[in-house]
């Protein structure tokens, strides 16, 4: 699990995260929600380590994880920025290869060679395994990152949980991947201790994928809790400022804005 208590983060005298206190649980898919400027992005850097907050703190299970090295931490936590252009002609699995580094020192053994070969196999990938990764389009790119940070978690930790973090990680997908990726995250949750933390615009993609949605505005905690929970049509109005027409049946949940 992760867990934060009373997160606050300002930059200067804005205050971009208020008292945001929320967990992530292993084996389900988490989504952190919210419109632009929420605060989703800072969120996500702060549980990641990347940001420091000037008050609260994120556990890992239940360390403080500033307490843990940036070493250790890559061993059992994997993110996907917003931000992942190369300016290198590096091959796809060479880009893949990244995701084995916290794992090996000087060359990668048997096993990361392994961990890269079914990590691209998982997402598709393999037949561009020897492409110039500069070559590819926007989408493809955004899958070879997929395969990249989950193959830094492609094995079980002997220390407890593996912690995926995706920040916005639907951007450059069709519809058609956005919805295999959806159910890939789907496969990935059979395996155990498993923590999986995105940020997703699509409301709907969230209904129909999530078991547990975090719902920011205006960096402070809105809602938390199941869709049925957060994704009401008193939080949208609050938060999109739109009034959602909700269908909710034997398909699932549905929203409408008008």
């Amino acid at each position: 699990m992760i867990q934060t208590n009373n997160i606050t983060y300002r930059i200067r005298n804005k205050t971009i995260l208020k008292d945001i206190s929320v967990h992530f649980e292993a084996g389900k898919i988490n989504l952190i929600l919210g419109p632009n400027g929420a605060g989703k992005s800072t969120l996500v850097k702060i549980i990641c380590n990347q940001l420091k907050p000037q008050q609260g703190a994120v556990f890992y299970e239940e360390k403080n994880i500033r307490e843990t090295s940036v070493a250790e931490l890559a061993k059992v936590r994997a993110v996907l920025s917003q931000n992942t252009e190369l300016a290198f002609p590096l091959k796809v699995k060479e880009v893949v290869m990244m995701g084995r580094y916290p794992h090996f020192s000087v060359n990668p053994t048997t096993k990361d060679e392994k961990a890269v070969t079914e990590a691209m196999q998982f997402f598709d990938v393999e037949t561009m395994a020897d492409r110039d990764y500069l070559t590819l389009s926007g989408g493809e790119k955004q899958r070879v990152h997929f395969a990249r940070v989950v193959s830094q978690l492609w094995y079980p930790s002997e220390k407890g949980c593996r912690y995926l973090v995706l920040d916005e990680p639907l951007t450059f997908l069709d519809v058609h991947y956005q919805f295999q990726f959806m159910h890939k995250l789907r496969e990935l949750l059979k395996q155990q201790n498993l923590v999986i933390v995105g940020v997703v615009h699509d409301l709907n993609l969230a209904a129909k994928f999530a078991d547990h949605l975090v719902l920011l505005n205006n960096g402070e905690l809105l809602a938390a809790g199941t869709k049925e929970e957060v994704l009401n049509a008193e939080n949208m109005k609050t938060a999109y400022r739109l009034e959602p027409v909700i269908h909710n049946d034997e398909r699932g949940m549905y929203l409408f804005f008008e």
